[in-house]
């Protein structure tokens, strides 16, 4: 089923012949000429049945004693086929909410996850006789993609490279914008935008997952320290030998490389011991 445009007249047009024929009939039955009055108003009651109104981003898809005749998108007044049926739907856009659903990702972690998905209908024949009920289909697809995008990534990473539910959002709402737009398309919808809008470890490992997290930034903040502080401890030595201030053996460098190490790395304000000199 595709959308194609239904026969149409201008509204206008119509009320003006109707209100004529109207007047012919009411002159017919003047003259006493009944028979001819009464086809007009006959007539009349039929092309009646087919004056519809459609609101601007709006269409109606018309039926004729069950077969579909096309659809009416310009917005206006119209005389379409006498005696059709109409259905309206909405051509704006729309929001869909998804609940909070819990998921387990990729490591098997339960994961809680939400989405919003923009879109709006551009077949309205498809709308309305491929599915259903197009907005209950957009809902449940849009849930049932969002557990699948979900469970082909991990929550959050923490090695080098790699794509996360956390730290990529907009590639894992792109993905989950084109399995949306695979999924609806025989619903005649089109995905404009889908968003994660809640992303969180379930409660139940929701306090585990924040002390491995923490340990981790620890240890990389660690490691960025005991770097700074090699540096720090190799440029020390080599300036007071470059400029003769002091000179250290294999064992006084070792000795210094440790108090420097210490002094840096620990996560404590060092307190430094003042040697004065010998009592004897």
């Amino acid at each position: 089923m595709s959308e194609y445009p239904a026969w149409k007249m201008n509204g206008f047009l119509a009320m003006l012949l109707l209100i004529a024929a109207i007047g012919a009939a009411v002159y017919a039955f003047i003259t006493v000429k009944i028979f001819i009055g009464v086809i007009l108003i006959i007539l009349v009651v039929i092309l009646s049945s087919g004056i519809l109104i459609v609101q601007p981003n709006q269409s109606k898809v018309l039926t004729f004693f069950g077969k579909y005749i096309g659809c009416v998108k310009d917005s206006g007044i119209w005389l379409i086929t006498p005696f059709s049926l109409n259905k309206k739907v909405s051509l704006r856009v729309r929001n869909f909410n998804s609940k909070t659903l819990k998921v387990n990702d990729v490591e098997g972690n339960p994961v809680e996850i939400a989405a919003v998905v923009v879109f709006k209908v551009v077949d309205s024949a498809k709308a309305v006789f491929d599915v259903d009920d197009y907005e209950k289909f957009v809902e449940i697809q849009s849930e049932t993609a969002l557990r699948h995008v979900a469970t082909r990534y991990p929550y959050d990473t923490f090695e080098e490279g790699g794509y996360s539910l956390r730290g990529n959002a907009d590639e894992v709402a792109q993905e989950l914008a084109r399995e949306l737009q695979e999924r609806l398309s025989v619903a005649g919808v089109e995905v404009l935008e889908a968003r994660l809008t809640h992303l969180a470890y379930a409660t139940e490992i929701a306090s585990a997952m924040l002390q491995r997290q923490q340990a981790t930034a620890i240890l990389a903040a660690r490691q960025i320290i005991v770097e700074g502080a090699v540096g720090m401890a190799q440029m020390a030595i080599a300036k007071l030998e470059k400029e003769g201030v002091v000179e250290l053996d294999e064992e006084r460098k070792v000795a210094m490389i440790n108090n420097l190490m210490v002094a840096i790395v620990s996560d404590r304000a060092a307190t430094p011991v003042i040697n004065t000199g010998s009592l004897y």
